[in-house]
């Protein structure tokens, strides 16, 4: 397995662009997956997406951004859209995505990096530690987690 951003392996997209928005969306918000995909492309600083490729198939996905949680506007970045395809689960792809993002964000000089998820537990048997609840738009109770890097 191999973890390399989307810039590299462009014509996986479309595939991200259906995952985050299947895991993460509503039924109308095809077209937010795809800007956050397309603005990855870019070379921007963030969004940067990351792709985990096994046998020339993509596995997973994740995202670093600027902002994850309207909410919270004050914390960044976030490790953001972890998903990995049912048939890849619990073979690593999860952990070794987080850790790519996590190199990343060190590259770039960050020392903590956040994230939200709906549901506890999971995150912290990777580090990650509970900072208490947030709001995702417009009224959704989540999770919120941070890790020192």
């Amino acid at each position: 397995m191999e973890i390399v951003p989307l810039s590299a392996v462009p014509h996986f997209a479309d595939q991200i662009i259906e995952w985050q928005w299947r895991a993460f969306g509503e039924p109308n918000s095809r077209d937010f997956f795809a800007s956050i995909v397309a603005s990855s492309l870019s070379g921007a600083d963030f969004p940067v997406t990351f792709v985990a490729v096994e046998a020339g198939k993509a596995i997973g996905t994740a995202g670093f951004w600027r902002c994850d949680l309207i909410s919270r506007q004050d914390l960044f970045p976030w490790l953001a859209a972890l998903y990995v395809d049912a048939p890849a689960r619990g073979k690593g792809v999860s952990d070794a995505l987080q850790q790519r993002v996590i190199a990343h964000a060190q590259a770039q000089g960050y020392s903590r990096l956040w994230l939200w998820s709906t549901f506890s537990g999971y995150y912290d048997r990777f580090g990650w530690q509970p900072q208490g609840e947030a709001l995702e738009y417009p009224d959704k109770r989540v999770q919120l987690y941070y890790r020192d890097i």
